[in-house]
C-alpha cells in the first residue's frame, strides 16, 4: 500500500433549490407523492419544448463566482443520448461542448489543506429514480425529480486520499448552502457525486486507469467506497492484472464496490447540439451584478475570525457552518463595539442559542431577543450581577420568552441579582458556621477541600443571590 499513490478525481451533483425545474413549471421540491411533480413537458410528451430556467443559470454563475471560475459569456445545450427507464426523453439536456463555467479551485480547510482544481461546471437536468426494493416481481418509477436542475462540478484528478474527499465535500457542501443554492442534503440527494479512482506507483507521473464509483451519497461512504477501490486495485494489480476503466457501485451492506458496466465513451453518448434551446449569453452587467451580491465567503472570513478575534479552531467551525450563524455572531459583536467580547458571544452563540435554533425551528436571523440585550447579559454575568448558571438556566429562557424587556430588569423581577452586601453574606455565613461544627473543625484542622460545601450550603441559604467571589472570601475570612 505504501509504495503506491492513490488519484481521485470528483462529479459532483448539485440540486439547485429552485422553486421549479430546469426546462418547464413543474414543482422542483423533494418529496410529494410519486408522479405528481410532472406535466407534459418532464414526462418527454410528443411536440413540448423547454424553456431555460433563469434561477438556475444565476445559481450556476453565484457557484462559478465562489470558485475563481471563468464564467463562460456564451454556452450551449447538447443532448446526451442513452436510455434509462427513469429518463422519460430518452436523452439528458446538459452542456457538454460550452459548459457554463470553466476552470476555477477551491482549498480544502483543516489541519492539511488541498489546492482542488475545478475543470468545469455544467448545468443539466435530474433524471427520475427507480425503486428496487418495493415489489419483488416490478421496479417502480418514480418520476419527480425528472428535469430538476443540476449543477455538475468537474474537478482534476487532485485528490490523495479518502480523507482529503471528505473535506473536500464538506467545504462544497457548506458553499452551496452559503450561497443559498442548494440545501446540500445528501440524504435527499441533494448533493451526491461520482468518484473517480485510480491508482499508481509513487513517482510515476502518467495517471493509472480509473474507475468511477457511482452515485455515493454521504461522505461516510465515500470514504468507505474509495479506501476499499484502491485497496481493490492495489491487490490487483500486485497479482499481476489489470484495472478496467469500468462504472461501479458501492455497497454499503458489505463495505465494498462492484461492477455496474464497462465505462462508457463520450461518443457512445452521442453529444449533439440542443436544438430546441438558444445559446445562453450573459452580459457582463448580468455578471458584475451577480459578484457585487455575492456574500462574504467563508474563507475570507475564517481568517478574520482567527486572526482579529482570537477564536479557537472549533469556534470557528462551529460557527461559519452556516451563513445564518456567522452574520448573526457578527452583527451581535459589532453591536458590542469590543473585540474582545468575541470569545463569550461566540460561546453564547454555539452553546445555548444554536441548540435553541435547532429545537424551535427558527433562524437566528428571526431571533427575538435584540443584539444588546445578549450584551447586556454577558456584562452582568462578567461583572457578578447574576451568576453563569442563573444566567443561562433561568435568565435565557425568560429573555427568549419577554424579548422586549431590558435582561437586569427581568433577574431582579426572578431574584436573581447576586448581593456583595457584607452585612447579608456575614449572617448567612453565620448561620452556616453555627449548622456545621463538626466541619468547621475538620476544615480548620486541614480539611480545605470543605470549602466547596461550605459554598454550596451559602449559595442555597441566599437563593442563588450571594456574590460568588465575595462570598467565598468571607467564608474563608470567618472559618480561620
Amino acid at each position: 500500500m505504501q509504495t503506491y499513490e492513490t488519484v481521485i478525481g470528483l462529479e459532483i451533483h448539485v440540486q439547485l433549490s429552485t422553486a421549479s425545474k430546469a426546462f418547464c413549471a413543474d414543482d422542483a421540491s423533494f418529496g410529494g407523492a410519486p408522479n405528481t411533480h410532472t406535466s407534459a413537458i418532464s414526462l418527454a410528451h410528443p411536440g413540448t419544448l423547454p424553456r431555460l430556467n433563469a434561477a438556475a443559470v444565476e445559481g450556476a454563475v453565484r457557484l462559478g463566482l465562489a470558485l475563481d471560475c471563468r464564467i463562460n459569456r456564451r454556452s450551449c445545450f447538447d443532448r446526451k443520448n442513452y436510455f434509462y427507464a427513469d429518463l422519460p426523453k430518452g436523452f439528458q439536456t446538459t452542456q457538454d461542448r460550452a459548459p457554463i463555467c470553466l476552470g476555477g479551485r477551491y482549498t480544502t480547510g483543516g489541519a492539511s489543506p488541498r489546492t482542488v482544481r475545478i475543470h468545469h461546471i455544467h448545468l443539466e437536468e435530474d433524471a427520475g429514480k427507480s425503486l428496487h426494493d418495493q415489489d419483488a416481481a416490478d421496479s417502480l418509477i418514480d418520476l419527480n425529480r425528472a428535469g430538476v436542475p443540476l449543477l455538475e462540478i468537474v474537478t482534476e484528478p487532485d485528490l490523495r486520499s479518502a480523507e482529503e474527499v471528505a473535506a473536500f465535500m464538506s467545504g462544497i457542501r457548506r458553499l452551496v448552502r452559503w450561497l443559498g443554492i442548494s440545501d446540500g442534503n445528501m440524504e435527499e440527494g441533494s448533493l451526491r457525486c461520482d468518484v473517480n479512482v485510480s491508482v499508481r506507483k509513487n513517482g510515476e507521473t502518467r495517471l493509472g486507469q480509473r474507475c468511477e464509483i457511482k452515485n455515493v451519497n454521504s461522505m461516510r461512504f465515500a470514504r468507505r467506497a474509495i479506501e476499499y477501490e484502491v485497496k481493490r486495485q492495489i491487490e490487483l494489480l500486485e497479482n499481476g492484472g489489470t484495472i478496467v476503466q469500468e462504472t461501479r457501485g458501492f455497497d454499503a451492506a458489505t463495505g465494498t464496490t462492484y461492477s455496474l458496466r464497462e465505462k462508457e465513451e463520450a461518443h457512445d453518448y452521442r453529444y449533439f447540439p440542443e436544438p430546441d434551446l438558444p445559446p445562453v449569453v450573459l452580459s457582463e452587467t448580468y455578471i458584475e451584478d451577480l459578484r457585487t451580491a455575492m456574500p462574504i465567503l467563508p474563507e475570507a472570513l475564517e481568517t478574520g475570525f482567527r486572526e482579529q478575534y482570537g477564536l479557537p479552531d472549533y469556534d470557528i467551525e462551529m460557527l461559519l457552518q452556516e451563513r445564518d450563524t456567522a452574520y448573526y455572531f457578527m452583527e451581535v459583536l459589532e453591536h458590542s463595539g469590543r473585540p474582545e467580547m468575541a470569545k463569550p458571544i461566540a460561546n453564547l452563540v454555539i452553546h445555548k442559542l444554536l441548540p435553541w435554533s435547532t429545537q424551535t425551528g427558527t433562524p437566528l436571523s428571526a431571533c427575538p431577543v435584540p443584539p444588546g440585550h445578549w450584551i447586556e447579559l454577558l456584562e452582568m454575568i462578567d461583572r457578578g450581577t447574576v451568576s453563569a448558571t442563573a444566567a443561562f438556566l433561568r435568565l435565557l429562557p425568560a429573555m427568549l420568552e419577554q424579548p422586549d424587556v431590558a435582561p437586569e430588569g427581568l433577574a431582579a423581577g426572578m431574584q436573581l441579582i447576586q448581593s456583595a452586601d457584607p452585612d447579608m453574606l456575614g449572617k448567612v455565613v453565620d448561620e452556616i458556621i453555627a449548622q456545621n461544627p463538626d466541619k468547621v473543625a475538620a476544615y480548620r484542622k486541614g480539611k480545605k477541600g470543605l470549602i466547596g460545601f461550605f459554598m454550596g450550603e451559602l449559595m442555597k441559604a441566599s437563593k442563588g443571590q450571594a456574590d460568588p467571589k465575595a462570598a467565598a472570601q468571607l467564608l474563608e475570612q470567618r472559618l480561620k
